[in-house]
């Protein structure tokens, strides 16, 4: 079976719809970042280095430094999909981020969207 075609997207290319996406709703980019960060591990400097050299998505998680254990928290639907259903390990975590960018853009207090509450 072929891979989907946003494993060889370039990470890059999509983060500016996230931003947009969450500016749109009167969030901030550091928000975008911390949420990413939250969930990869990646510091500032390691995610510019990562949209500056155009990783795709696939190596973008692979090589993430710290995926972080909480992630299992979040659950919902994203493109009419469940996130917790999700088999494919990479489709997950790029479901995830989606996940987390829609709760930042609908306007869910930080704390939540990070599952601080839960964890």
């Amino acid at each position: 079976m072929a891979k989907h075609r946003i494993y060889t997207t370039s990470f890059a290319s999509v983060y500016p719809l996230y931003v947009a996406k969450a500016e749109k709703k009167g969030r901030t980019k550091a928000e975008v970042d911390q949420v990413i960060s939250w969930l990869t591990g990646y510091g500032q400097t390691e995610l510019e280095a990562q949209l500056e050299q155009g990783t795709d998505f696939e190596t973008f998680f692979a090589k993430a430094p710290k995926i972080n254990p909480s992630r299992t928290l979040i659950t919902g639907v994203v493109c009419g999909v469940r996130v917790e259903d999700v088999k494919e390990p990479t489709m997950r975590e790029i479901r995830y981020l989606d996940k987390l960018i829609d709760e930042l853009a609908k306007g869910k207090a930080m704390d939540r969207i990070l599952r601080k509450s839960a964890s």
